[in-house]
């Protein structure tokens, strides 16, 4: 696609913008979805008790500007050259304005915030929620449809946004001032985003940021849900109809209905393009980057990129085992306990640097087989081809280990960012900058294929080879981590 200006022909570009959990990046793509410039910042969270998660909106704002500006410096180019924008950001992290003004009420509540397990646990014991399975229970039972039977087992979470909201509106008199006087806007990171952007005119949010909270059938805010916890409708942004990006949490089956589960994973809407929805059955394992974070801060390592050779210098990990559950183990398929703590279990005199990171590491490959295997109980779907994105999928050992417990091949894309891509290639689409989605299909490249080792293959009964042992260690680990925060 081209533009003009003063009769002249002009390439144009697509930009891209990925808000995470610690980093926003931004990129400059052409057609062929190579990345032309660059810019990234990190994220700042705030932690003002035990347990809470913040960060500052108007800092995220000049963050996100400060990596557009960057990266279109970098690559060059000038602003008039980029065709559109795409953003993807993280889900579940909120805040609320003043509807007039358009200035914030409070921090963003980050996705990992526990300040509402209290409320999310009464929830879970009310009689409400006991009634509401049982009457499932009945239908299943009469029925045998499986909706029933996961409405029978589902349980909230404090990653659900409806909950930290309804914390927000019990404990804050000025958020609750403003939404009886019709002046409180709610978002997330998304929301918040297009407001400024927009400098006010847009107040939406797309399906896949808040699928959590609509009903994915209909594509509209859940009435029931927000009824169930007593949140305002009125202060809810309308639901976009077309996708603004998609960020892919681990494996994600695609279908094109939602996931009936039983085992703990979500039904999401990945993105819409036209007419299209397509589902995902999400199971989520957090913390993975605030796990590399904390150690590097600790100075297990200098450079993230130390951990390959340092996990590969070393045997094993001398019976270490990390559980890396800072955030707890929310939305966590097979498991989900918001009061796990994360630990080092297994220490002894002869651990050494080199033994941690490697059991940091091989957390990551341990929670991805997980996940995968609940998949593959859940979905019955064939899932023919596996790739990796991410940061984390630049090391080696992971990748290989991953593939290794498997049992089957892996693959890493070029471009390991593929939020950002992700989000690129769905706005590129919307204006037309790429004509479909086989053209898509087209640009995508393969860095490199890790092929599963014999040594680790896995057999019908389990994982075969020496991971056994080190796995079923890790998994003790993992349940002695659980409920560490609960009433003695």
């Amino acid at each position: 696609m081209e533009t003009r200006r003063n009769g002249l022909k002009r390439e144009s570009y697509v930009l891209s913008v990925d808000v995470g959990t610690t980093s926003i990046r931004c990129h400059v793509y052409d057609k062929e979805a190579q990345i032309r410039g660059s810019c990234i910042t990190k994220v700042n969270l705030l932690y003002p008790e035990p347990g809470l998660v913040e960060l500052d909106p108007e800092e995220l704002w000049r963050g996100f500007v400060k990596v557009v500006n960057g990266a279109v410096q970098d690559s060059g180019l000038q602003m008039r050259q980029m065709e559109t924008l795409g953003i993807s950001t993280q889900r579940g992290t909120f805040t609320t304005w003043d509807r007039k003004t358009g200035v914030p009420f409070h921090n963003f509540i980050s996705w990992q915030d526990l300040r509402a397990v209290e409320l999310v646990r009464s929830w879970n014991n009310s009689c409400t929620m006991k009634a509401i399975h049982g009457v499932m229970m009945v239908l299943h039972f009469l029925s045998k449809n499986k909706r029933f039977q996961a409405a029978s087992l589902i349980v909230f979470s404090t990653q659900h946004v409806t909950f930290r909201l309804a914390w927000a509106l019990q404990h804050w008199k000025q958020v609750c001032q403003a939404v009886a006087e019709g002046n409180c806007c709610f978002g997330t990171i998304d929301t918040w985003l297009l407001y400024k952007l927009t400098k006010g005119r847009l107040y939406d949010s797309p399906f896949s940021i808040v699928s959590l909270c609509v009903r994915c059938l209909q594509l509209c805010w859940s009435e029931f849900l927000c009824c169930l916890v007593s949140l305002p409708l009125s202060i809810l942004p309308k639901v976009l109809n077309t996708g603004l990006g998609f960020g892919i949490i681990n494996l994600l089956p695609l279908t094109l209905k939602p996931h009936t589960s039983v085992a703990g994973l979500y039904p999401v809407v990945g993105w819409k393009i036209g007419p299209e929805v397509v589902y995902l059955a999400e199971g989520n394992a957090a913390d993975t980057g605030t796990a590399i974070k904390w150690a590097q801060e600790l100075e297990l390592f200098s450079d993230v990129r130390e951990t390959d050779a340092m996990a590969s210098s070393v045997a094993n990990s001398d019976g270490v085992c990390f559980v890396p559950s800072f955030s707890g183990l929310q939305v966590s398929a097979p498991l989900n306990d918001p009061k796990a703590c994360a630990s080092f279990m297994g220490l002894k005199p002869s651990t050494t640097k080199s033994h941690l990171v490697r059991a940091i590491l091989e957390s990551v490959a341990f929670r991805n087989k997980q996940l995968y295997e609940t998949m593959l109980r859940e979905t019955h779907i064939p899932i023919r081809k596996i790739r990796a994105d991410g940061g984390i999928c630049t090391n080696d050992f992971v990748m290989q280990l991953t593939a290794d417990l498997f049992g089957r091949k892996v693959a890493r894309p070029i471009q390991h960012e593929m939020s950002c891509l992700g989000a690129a290639f769905v706005a590129g689409l919307g204006v037309g900058f790429w004509k479909s989605q086989e053209e898509l299909k087209k640009l995508q490249r393969t860095d490199r294929v890790f092929l599963p080792r014999n040594l680790y293959r896995m057999g019908d009964g389990g994982t075969e080879g020496e991971y056994t042992p080190i796995l079923q260690s890790w998994e003790q680990a993992l349940k002695r981590s659980m409920n560490w925060y609960g009433n003695p």
